[in-house]
């Protein structure tokens, strides 16, 4: 049986496939990767790939290959080597048994993910593979991968004629938003310097939200009002009960009690994911049917 055994991993690598969607109205977010352009492209490159990935952070991944195995890697920028010799990024790669792979912190990016010419053969949990951080279901126990756990392969999957690997084109400016269902809550003045003046992504970031820094103090006179919780998704920001905003991303909780004043588009939540610490960030309203109309 050819498996591969995690000698490293850094905070919250986890197993992630398409998630769950649909669930949500039985109080379970979709989950599923951050970044599903990165997760897609990986699987492209090898022209077939198992339906789940490890998705691992900053802090990167190392592993042996138990048996034969085909590998691609994407997302953000990260370092890599394979049996101590450095490979470029993204990369795919036939690994023999006893390979070595290592993937190190690189200048770009919070997620990348490792996709295989074979299923990871964990039990499926309400359809899906997908780990949920917050409900504790799918993936390797409910649990973050850590160094010794050995993830079992199924059998080779037939392959199609992959991409060769090349670099994504980066996207840059703002982050294209929607009007939320709670932004006339908020008063005009507050409304305008929520687009035009900047925020930052704080150190506090993680698979359920990412709390962003307000330097120019754009909802310090807000009155935050609990509301009665209703349905998130991905995407919405919430104005926490001191002004902090909170950019909700795929294992966010089912429901919110705090004001919702926009929603990050689809087209745009894999790049805003990426943003590491640090990263400034503006946003630029757009309407639902311009939104509608943007590819990822």
């Amino acid at each position: 049986m050819s498996a591969i055994r995690i000698t490293r991993a850094g905070p919250l690598a986890t197993l992630q496939d398409a998630g769950r969607p649909g669930l949500l109205r039985h109080g379970i977010s979709a989950s599923g990767p951050m970044d599903g352009a990165a997760f897609a492209r990986a699987g492209g490159w090898l022209g077939a790939a198992g339906t789940t990935a490890i998705e691992f952070t900053t802090a990167g991944l190392s592993f042996v290959a138990e048996g034969s195995v085909s590998v691609a890697v994407d997302g953000g920028a990260f370092e890599l080597s394979i049996d101590g010799e450095a490979k470029s990024w993204p990369a795919r790669a036939l690994l023999g048994a006893g390979s070595v792979v290592d993937i190190r912190p690189g200048p770009a990016g919070n997620y990348g993910y490792l996709r295989l010419d074979r299923e990871i053969e964990v039990p499926l949990v309400m359809g899906s593979r997908a780990t949920s951080s917050i409900a504790g279901i799918g993936g390797f126990g409910g649990r973050a991968l850590r160094a010794g756990d050995l993830l079992p392969l199924g059998a080779t999957l037939p392959r199609g004629r992959g991409q060769h690997p090349t670099p994504a084109e980066v996207a840059d400016g703002p982050i294209r938003i929607v009007w939320g269902i709670h932004a006339d809550r908020f008063d005009n003045a507050i409304r305008q310097r929520f687009v035009t003046d900047g925020f930052a992504v704080s150190s506090q970031l993680d698979r359920m939200g990412v709390r962003l820094g307000d330097p120019s103090q754009v909802f310090a006179d807000a009155k935050i009002l609990s509301l009665v919780s209703d349905a998130v998704v991905p995407g919405d920001i919430q104005i926490l009960g001191d002004g902090t905003p909170i950019v909700l991303m795929r294992d966010h909780q089912p429901t919110g009690g705090y004001p919702r004043i926009a929603t990050v588009v689809t087209a745009d939540l894999d790049r805003f994911a990426q943003l590491r610490p640090g990263n400034q960030v503006r946003f630029v309203p757009v309407t639902v049917q311009h939104a509608e109309g943007l590819k990822p």
